[in-house]
Parts: C-alpha cells; sequence; structure tokens
C-alpha cells in the first residue's frame, strides 16, 4: 500500500473559505468532469457519486475573483452539467491535523504524542504569506517529507530564517502534514458522504459527537439545505446501515439525512494520473 505524506495548508488561518461542490452531470460526462477538476490545483477530494451522475470536490479559492469564476461562470456554462450547488464550511468538527492521526488505533498514547502536531497558536487575525511562505508550502503539498535542505533552497533564506519560518507556519496552523493512502486496503470497501439537516440549537452538540465516531473520517457545519456534512468510512453496505440506523438515528435534533455512496475517488490531497 502507497502512503503519500503531504505538507497541507488550513485555508482557515489565511482568511480563505473552503467550499464543497456537487456537479450533476448526463451519465457520459461525469468521468471527464471529475478529472477536469482533479487537476485544477484548487480541489481536494474530487469523486464520482449518486450512480455515477453526480460529481463532488473540496474547492479552496485563493481569492474571490477566482471563486466567482469557477461558480458563477465557468462551472454554470459547462456542457453536460445539469446543476451545480455549494455549500461554504462554516466549521469543522473533525479532520485536519489529527484527521489521520486519532482513530487508527495503531500507535500507543506515547507514539501518538510524539507524532501529535505542535500547539496551534490562536487565531486573532489571518496569517499573511509572502514568497518564501508560498514557495515553502507548494514543496511541501508535493512531499510532507522534501529534505531540510530542499525545503532552504526553495526559500532563499539563511538556515536560521528558514526554520524560523517554518515554525511560524506550523505553530499558526498554517502547515500540517496529512497522510494519502488507498482506504480500501485496509478493509474500507464502502465510503460514503451524509448530509444531515440538524435543528440549530442541536447543531454544535450533533458536530461534536459526530467527531468521536470511529467511522467519520471528516465533519463539518455548512451552509445550505443540509447543515451538517460528513465522510464515512464502513467495511460493507450493513456496516453503514448499521450506522445509520444505531449512531447516526440516536443523534438529537436530526430532521433528515442524505447519504451518498463514493463509487471511484479521482483525487484526495494530489492529483495523480491514472497509469
Amino acid at each position: 500500500m502507497q502512503l503519500r505524506v503531504l505538507g497541507i495548508t488550513d485555508e482557515s488561518r489565511l482568511g480563505r473559505s473552503t467550499w464543497l461542490l456537487r456537479l450533476r452531470c448526463t451519465p457520459d460526462a461525469a468521468e471527464q468532469m471529475a478529472g477536469a477538476l482533479a487537476r485544477r490545483p484548487d480541489t481536494a477530494y474530487v469523486s464520482v457519486i449518486s450512480g455515477g451522475t453526480e460529481v463532488m470536490c473540496a474547492m479552496k479559492p485563493r481569492t474571490r475573483q477566482a471563486r466567482d469564476e469557477l461558480l458563477l461562470n465557468r462551472l454554470q456554462r459547462t456542457p453536460r452539467v445539469t446543476s451545480v450547488s455549494a455549500h461554504c464550511l462554516l466549521h469543522h468538527f473533525y479532520g485536519g491535523p489529527l484527521g489521520w492521526l486519532s482513530k487508527i488505533n495503531a500507535l500507543s498514547p506515547e507514539e501518538q504524542t510524539t507524532l501529535s502536531p505542535p500547539a496551534i497558536e490562536p487565531a486573532t487575525a489571518p496569517v499573511v504569506l509572502d514568497d518564501a511562505d508560498e514557495a515553502l508550502l507548494a514543496v511541501l503539498s508535493r512531499d510532507g517529507r522534501a529534505p531540510l535542505t530542499e525545503l532552504q533552497a526553495s526559500t532563499n533564506l539563511p538556515e536560521p530564517a528558514f526554520r524560523r519560518r517554518l515554525d511560524r507556519l506550523r505553530s499558526t496552523g498554517v502547515l500540517y502534514l496529512d497522510v494519502q493512502f488507498n482506504h480500501e486496503r485496509l478493509g474500507h470497501d464502502v465510503v460514503a458522504m451524509l448530509w444531515l439537516t440538524v435543528a440549530p440549537s442541536a447543531l454544535a452538540d450533533g458536530g461534536h459527537t459526530l467527531a468521536t465516531h470511529p467511522e467519520v473520517r471528516f465533519a463539518a457545519a455548512i451552509t445550505g439545505q443540509a447543515n451538517i456534512v460528513a465522510a464515512t468510512l464502513h467495511p460493507s453496505t450493513g456496516d453503514l446501515y448499521a450506522y445509520l440506523s444505531d449512531k447516526i438515528g440516536a443523534l438529537d435534533g436530526v430532521r433528515t439525512i442524505e447519504t451518498t455512496l463514493t463509487l471511484r475517488e479521482v483525487k484526495q490531497l494530489t492529483y495523480e494520473p491514472a497509469r
């Protein structure tokens, strides 16, 4: 099983928003649309869902202009795209720096402590990046295990200044490490997205409860008719049914739920062309 360690940028620490897009397409267009989105540097977690007629992805636009160009112009005018829905992520309940670490149940408490990221400073204002920061993040986005010599060379800074720059990016939460791998190799054959409509008074409690579930790899509050989205992993459809019935059914305030299955994961954090 191939593992890739990647340096990920937390857009919220830069004052940027992340969006989840759902694109409904004609049956012959979903694979092509998913591939085109996967090749974009501002997308992640691109997948084909819903019987092969819908594409879902996370979009991380760097500017409002880039967001509007994609959402209001390009996608609306793309042939064979029949509808577009966009949901802004408002609050993360689970995922990010500890998303790969805290639920794998393969490490001792001491090992988890060693691998945990440094304490993150409270956010008081968006972090501003300069060219050296951008160069450093670009290298780490391709290889989170890049040697220090390569990272330093990308910034053209002396070693003390480079190390302070790297420490700053991590301590402010702008940079964290994540792992990309094939979930099926670990027995997770069923990947689902749950779109929950929850009473506003139960939103926070419901999200925090979802974050404790071993099946959940990501959970967030979002805009739209569904106000919580969660990505879950299961060994089988029977296990998914049990999870929906026993755990989701026990959550207070859940009014409706839509469940979609991932048919093919085209992109996780970075795009790897099919060989």
